[in-house]
């Protein structure tokens, strides 16, 4: 995407000395995603550390407009912040500028613009804030015309059965409350419900470390939902105590517009976006584990454990949402049977095909065809 003019028309006007766009992730958190030529100890330290630190994107999200750093922190607090003095600080970072952006890399999942000033360019107006307000609308347009220019088969048209939530990351404070209350309304009102008993029984035990795992649940009518659940037993971006996120996990459709330039901040998270595209092209002939792992020259092992922990869904899961994507076109377009459903998208056999697509939707096949039918 067309970036680089963007961050020097920045750069020349408002006295700028770095520009990144930071995205959250079906992972759980927030990673830097942009520009390319960032260091990346800071691009790690930030996604392995330093987003639960960063109070500017939250606060910027949550008030939908730029905020600058004294107003993210409590008052005189941004300097005495981990944030500031163990990350910002050493590079020199004096002054930050946070303006919100809707979905800079997926739909659903939030973001933000960072403006950064050294100490001798001083802190940022209210008229400058407009500016950083006006380049993150000019950032979202320009993601969502990258988007749109990759809609080519099989996404072209994102058919009318596909669930396609407003909002992809919810999060569950140490109090019960949703942190985005919008995205809790926009929900589905039994998945919300269900959500929130789990937060309650998480949060209940309030245990010491981190943790993630996978939570299905059905809505009113049978379907299921799938989240990534991350438990953070501090994220001090968001007030005290622990957190919960429930990350929805994209559709098909929303993975497969991801490339490679979407993660220029993080070579190790664009080179996954390959073996997505492989994945997609070969689920019909169910490849392994290796062979996957062999297109972007890794082993299984750290493959396996490094797909997971950045893109928030193991590779067998990313592998069946292709092979039920595909399944539930044939399905709707009607012109073969169950069992060359089954061939075509790489299930062993009929019998094999139908327990895995309930097991993924939450009805079998003749069930959801009914039901998509009626949309």
């Amino acid at each position: 995407m067309a970036y680089t003019r963007l961050f020097d028309n920045l750069a020349s006007s408002l006295r700028t000395s770095e520009v990144w766009i930071i995205s959250s992730m079906p992972r759980g958190g927030l990673q830097i995603v942009q520009p390319s030529h960032l260091p990346q100890d800071w691009v790690k330290s930030y996604a392995r550390e330093f987003h639960t630190e960063d109070a500017a994107t939250w606060r910027a999200i949550a008030a939908k407009e730029a905020i600058d750093a004294e107003r993210s922190w409590p008052s005189g607090a941004f300097e005495q912040s981990d944030y500031y003095r163990k990350f910002l600080g050493p590079a020199h970072l004096r002054y930050l500028a946070v303006a919100p952006l809707e979905a800079p890399v997926l739909e659903g999942y939030a973001g933000a613009i960072h403006v950064h000033r050294s100490q001798e360019a001083g802190d940022f107006t209210d008229a400058e804030l407009r500016v950083i307000d006006q380049a993150a609308k000019e950032v979202d347009r320009l993601a969502a015309a990258a988007r749109a220019g990759r809609s080519s088969e099989p996404c072209a048209t994102p058919p009318t059965w596909m669930i396609r939530p407003r909002y992809g990351q919810l999060i569950v404070d140490s109090s019960l409350r949703w942190r985005t209350p919008e995205s809790q309304a926009a929900l589905e009102p039994r998945v919300g419900e269900q959500l929130m008993q789990d937060a309650r029984r998480r949060l209940k035990d309030a245990r010491d470390a981190y943790a993630s795992d996978r939570l299905v649940v059905p809505d009113s009518d049978g379907q299921l939902w799938a989240c990534r659940v991350v438990y953070y037993p501090k994220y001090p971006a968001l007030g005290s105590g622990p957190v919960v996120f429930y990350c929805l996990q994209p559709g098909c459709c929303d993975w497969l517009r991801l490339r490679a330039a979407d993660f220029a901040a993080d070579p190790e998270l664009s080179r996954l976006v390959g073996a997505m595209q492989f994945m997609h092209q070969e689920f019909g002939r169910s490849p392994s584990l290796s062979q996957i792992a062999g297109t972007v020259h890794l082993s299984a092992f750290h493959f396996h454990r490094r797909f997971t922990e950045l893109l928030g869904i193991t590779p067998k899961h990313f592998l069946l949402e292709c092979q039920i994507f595909q399944a539930k076109k044939m399905l709707m377009s009607g012109g073969q049977d169950l069992a060359g459903i089954a061939k075509s998208c790489g299930f062993a056999h009929q019998s094999h095909f139908t327990s895995r697509f309930k097991q993924a939707t939450g009805l079998t096949p003749t069930r959801w065809r009914k039901w998509a039918s009626k949309l």
